[in-house]
């Protein structure tokens, strides 16, 4: 056997051993809540997104996505701290780390954590399969569309933890309408993952998604449990404390959703897309 087939092989594994190692961060996090244990579970959990997204995309694709959502994450970020678009005026201070510009370094590395995962968890939701269904143009709108809306569900709860209890970051306005966000923010969490992943569908529309290694059904679960996870620490450490109760709402209606969707899908991605 080759050494990139011995490589591609070991992609689940790897899948779940970075899936157990951000999972009991996270639980650290629960008892002793701390800037390198946030760092270093978001690298983690993008190292985990990278690995899951190689074994059911395919190696270039997956490469793609990273790229896509790492570069146009950091631009937007940028431009939000720099020069108040997207997000509304806020500046970010040494909480996270390293930064490249004005943004931590960590930062786009999330973007494409979350926006992975909700590409899947949508592509779940409507067609039974974590690997896109269709080719239109339309179609890849609407499905970027949800899983936008996705994204932002994720961000209802984790931008207020980071402004109040990580002070990751400071709004220039703190007394938006959002427990201290601005109303931008919703527009700027929208339209940033919608331009990422549909920027994605588009740089794989004439490319065959094809996985790295044997497609396994329990595979797909990996960004499942990722989003879960952070539903999860939203509900035991949100603040303001409102965000307990949203968070189940928000993050758990698209999650069960997808896992409806799961249970409908056959291994064999083929079948799912007919």
């Amino acid at each position: 056997m080759s050494t990139p087939s011995r490589w591609a092989s070991r992609l689940p594994e790897l899948s779940y051993v970075l899936l157990a190692v951000y999972l009991i961060l996270t639980a650290f996090r629960t008892h002793n809540d701390t800037t390198m244990a946030l760092v270093v579970a978001s690298v983690v959990m993008f190292a985990c997104c990278w690995a899951s997204a190689t074994h059911l995309l395919g190696v270039r694709p997956a490469l793609q996505f990273v790229v896509i959502a790492v570069c146009f994450g950091w631009f937007a970020e940028q431009m939000g701290s720099s020069h108040g678009w997207f997000f509304g005026e806020y500046t970010y201070t040494d909480v996270l780390g390293a930064r490249l510009g004005d943004v931590p370094m960590v930062i786009p590395l999330m973007w494409f954590s979350l926006t992975y995962s909700c590409y899947v968890i949508a592509n779940l939701i409507v067609w039974q399969s974590p690997v896109d269904g269709t080719a239109g143009l339309g179609h890849a709108a609407v499905l970027s569309f949800l899983a936008a809306m996705i994204v932002t569900a994720f961000d209802l709860g984790a931008d207020p933890y980071l402004v109040y209890t990580l002070k990751a970051w400071i709004m220039t306005k703190p007394d938006g309408a959002w427990f201290g966000e601005t109303v931008q923010g919703f527009f700027g969490w929208m339209f940033v993952s919608f331009v990422i992943i549909m920027g994605f569908r588009l740089s794989v529309r004439k490319l065959a998604l094809q996985p790295s290694s044997p497609f396994l059904r329990r595979h797909a679960l990996v960004p499942l449990a990722l989003y879960g996870s952070n539903m999860i620490f939203q509900m035991l450490l949100g603040n303001p404390v409102e965000i307990r109760s949203i968070a189940p709402f928000a993050m758990g209606i698209p999650l069960l959703c997808a896992l409806a969707g799961y249970q409908r899908w056959t291994s064999s991605p083929t079948q799912a897309r007919a």
